[in-house]
């Protein structure tokens, strides 16, 4: 989606202008990995509008291999944010009837997903339409077909769903997924019998995925991979704008779920990359290069 949002806190009612960016958790996440040094493919539908060649070019210029379906009937989607307080940040979207809302199978193209490492899904597509959920399910049955493992961020958006439950399709995914990532209330939709951060990671568990993550913001997460449990803390920073961050986290874990690392190594690099995120303003625009991990632990904040 386009993004525009204030640089100064306040309401939005008295602000006299506005940057004009892009975001959205697909996006989020594939910068984050390309950055990362993972190549990474996105596959979406913008409008015939300058706000989705904006998209587009952006994604380019970040260095993915885009597949941008063009819609001369809907237009690109948009959000806004509002820096309120500080601290405190509203975020608006206006993509009822949307170029991305309109996403179909027939969109994806041949053999991208069958050749992929990993297929990264979240639960907001599902959410858009009937004809974006039956994408997400032709990509996953082309993944399973290939052998290529399925990543699922839930990224539940109460508003998308308005008065639908999304439990039975959130619990359908994760059931057909290699890796969940959730919130502990995000994790609790799909396991809501369960109480407590390990009891429902391996609720989760149980329905098929082999990997388990909770995200707990602050407090770090809570892993469930491969027989194994990890708690890991956070990097402790002093945050700008944590809107990202969650993305930026599944970016990093992936990252070295896709290059062969144990699952230490994976939430280590999952929390400082998440940490990264909350540093800057924007969506992505603080994710790190891979050689930049390092900077959160340095012990000099000078490098010369």
């Amino acid at each position: 989606m386009a993004l525009m949002y204030s640089d100064a806190p306040g309401p939005l009612a008295h602000a006299n202008d506005l940057t004009l960016g892009i975001g959205g958790a697909e996006s989020n996440f594939a910068i984050a990995l390309q950055r990362l040094g993972i190549p990474a493919t996105w596959i979406g539908r913008i409008g015939d509008d300058s706000l989705g060649e904006k998209v587009a070019r952006e994604l380019r210029a970040e260095g993915l291999t885009v597949h941008a379906v063009i819609d001369p009937t809907s237009p690109t989607g948009l959000m806004i944010k509002e820096r309120r307080t500080a601290d405190a940040t509203r975020v608006w979207y206006y993509r009822e009837g949307s170029a991305g809302s309109r996403l179909a199978a027939s969109d994806l193209p041949p053999g991208v997903v069958e050749s992929a490492a990993l297929l990264h899904i979240t639960g907001i597509t599902p959410a858009l339409s009937d004809s974006a959920a039956g994408a997400i399910t032709d990509a996953i049955d082309r993944a399973s077909g290939a052998g290529v493992p399925v990543s699922f961020d839930v990224n539940h958006r109460a508003s998308l769903w308005g008065n639908r439950d999304a439990t039975p399709i959130y619990r359908r995914l994760a059931a057909r997924s290699t890796i969940v990532f959730a919130g502990y209330d995000e994790a609790r939709l799909i396991a809501p019998d369960a109480n407590g951060v390990p009891e429902v990671a391996a609720a989760i568990a149980a329905l098929g995925p082999s990997q388990v993550v909770i995200k707990l913001g602050a407090d770090g997460c809570y892993a469930l991979a491969d027989h194994d449990s990890i708690m890991q803390s956070a990097v402790p920073i002093r945050p700008v704008d944590t809107v990202g961050a969650g993305d930026a986290f599944v970016a990093g874990y992936v990252s070295e779920c896709v290059a062969g690392q144990d699952l230490s190594t994976r939430l280590n690099t999952a929390v400082t990359v998440g940490a990264f995120a909350c540093l800057t303003h924007g969506d992505w625009e603080g994710m790190p290069r891979r050689s930049e991990l390092g900077l959160l632990h340095a012990s000099e904040p000078v490098t010369r």
